[in-house]
């Protein structure tokens, strides 16, 4: 069968797979609980945290218990990826679709509006029966038509101001319309995600709380950031107190869970939506790339999935993605995907690799990656500009500007003009102050290079020369991709 929709084959049948009591299957987790209804999906996302930016990932001063207990209980994706900047993620994440067949290709209007025709995950949740929340950061579209308590949550509520400094008492909206509210965003957000969650504690429900932090500006409550000072630079800690207090209230959530008795029936999904910020100069993980470049370290995140009682907690080095989401939560929710859109997703399935280590998943799978952001209307000139394939482990990359004389320092964010001061030696860029040659690096020659991340995550060593027939098919599948979802960025011109 093909893999890839072997999950919608098991739709028609979902409604009754969810038992009161679980048995042990051969591998030592338990089977998926039979109820009356389907399991509730608490989904969290963090803003610009790295993968590296908690303590089970070998940080050398950052403190995250409650993240780490959900490390330690969850079935944990480590060879997992999102896109190299923020609004593609969730575009991705949220209709199983590359963010490029969405329209989504830079974090700016109007490139970061999510096509109207694309079909979204709570939509489909929605209609299986679901109440829908959404709290945080949505990113893909700030105009009539693309809000978030438009396209399928029952709820949406953001924070104002949260560009500014101003992220204490700074007030909620609230499916489009402004209320006052009191204390740090991110613990006001939480609240409401918890009000929701006890709101609809009789029904299923999806709860998708997307964080600001620790995105710039860098703010937190003091109490956070103190046991980091003195010991980085000032800004790195305060940076590390917003995943602090992230961490606090992850711990405030899971609380909650248990008291209501819904800890046995609640999905809990942990991830973050792209590669190392403010963080970077102290540790990255050993991998090279941050946020906004096309190496390792620009979009591999961590993705941790827990259903207790239900998953084995263990580590998962298949090839995995947030173009995974959607398929996964549908199949497991009972959710129907329409025909047409199945034939156009991205991701496939993670219930048999949740299940099992040796789940059916397509081991050969490839990932397309790139880093976009280009300027409006130069996007067949940035074909080749900061663009990747992976496979298993391999990741075959070019990390070069474009040639297009109009791509200028002028543009907003043009990360060109960053590669080409890198080529000249520059050692300070976005995110670092002395490393830029070795997280924005520019690869040599034509620019393409192959690299094997799991035995070299900083990507020194390229092997492209070792593997001719592997490097001459993934150019070709790259250049046969890029012709397929070039006519669907619809917010290009």
């Amino acid at each position: 069968m093909d893999l890839s929709r072997r999950n919608f084959i098991k739709t028609a049948c979902l409604c009754s797979i969810f038992p009161a009591s679980a048995i042990k299957s051969s591998f030592g987790a338990a089977e998926r609980p039979k109820a009356d209804r389907p399991p509730n999906i608490l989904f969290i996302l963090t803003d610009d945290q790295g993968y590296g930016d908690i303590g089970r990932h070998g940080h050398p001063l950052l403190k995250t218990p409650n993240i780490d207990r959900l490390y330690d209980e969850s079935v944990r994706f480590d060879n997992f990826y999102v896109s190299p900047c923020c609004a593609p993620t969730r575009a991705a994440l949220l209709t199983g679709m590359h963010e490029f067949k969405n329209g989504v290709t830079h974090t700016i209007e109007p490139r970061e509006h999510l096509n109207k025709d694309a079909v979204t995950l709570q939509e489909l949740l929605k209609k299986r029966g679901y109440a829908t929340g959404h709290f945080g950061k949505w990113h893909l579209g700030n105009s009539p038509g693309y809000f978030a308590h438009e396209r399928g949550f029952d709820v949406s509520v953001r924070p104002c101001g949260v560009h500014t400094s101003s992220n204490f008492d700074a007030g909620i909206i609230r499916n489009g319309k402004q209320e006052d509210s009191k204390g740090f965003r991110e613990d006001v957000l939480f609240d409401e995600a918890i009000n929701f969650i006890e709101d609809n504690k009789d029904k299923p429900f999806f709860c998708y709380l997307a964080t600001f932090s620790p995105h710039t500006p860098l703010v937190a409550p003091e109490k956070f950031i103190k046991p980091y000072k003195g010991k980085t630079r000032d800004d790195i800690a305060v940076f590390l107190g917003m995943i602090a207090n992230i961490d606090w209230n992850v711990g405030r959530i899971m609380s909650k869970l248990d008291q209501l008795g819904l800890d046995d029936n609640t999905i809990v999904m942990f991830m973050n939506d792209n590669g190392q910020t403010v963080g970077l100069d102290l540790y990255n993980a050993d991998m090279r790339g941050c946020k906004c470049t096309i190496w390792h370290g620009g979009s591999r995140a961590m993705s941790f999935w827990r259903w207790k009682g239900v998953w084995k907690p263990r580590t998962e080095d298949a090839l995995t993605a947030h173009l995974d989401v959607l398929p996964t939560l549908t199949e497991l929710s009972g959710a129907e995907i329409p025909a047409g859109t199945r034939k156009r997703l991205d991701g496939y399935s993670l219930v048999e690799l949740l299940e099992s280590k040796d789940g059916d998943f397509p081991r050969d799978r490839k990932l397309y990656e790139h880093v976009a952001r280009w300027p409006n209307g130069m996007a067949d000139s940035h074909k080749y500009a900061m663009a990747a394939v992976r496979q298993g482990n391999y990741l075959y990359v070019r990390s070069r500007p474009c040639d297009n004389p109009e791509c200028t320092p002028k543009v907003m964010g043009n990360q060109c003009h960053t590669l080409r001061l890198v080529e000249k030696g520059a050692t300070a860029a976005t995110y670092t102050r002395d490393n830029a040659q070795f997280h924005w690096g520019v690869t040599p020659g034509d620019g393409w290079a192959l690299y094997d991340t799991k035995k070299d995550p900083g990507c020194m060593n390229d092997i492209s020369k070792k593997h001719p027939v592997l490097v001459k098919q993934l150019k070709a599948d790259y250049d046969k991709w890029w012709d397929t979802v070039r006519p669907a960025m619809i917010n290009e011109e």
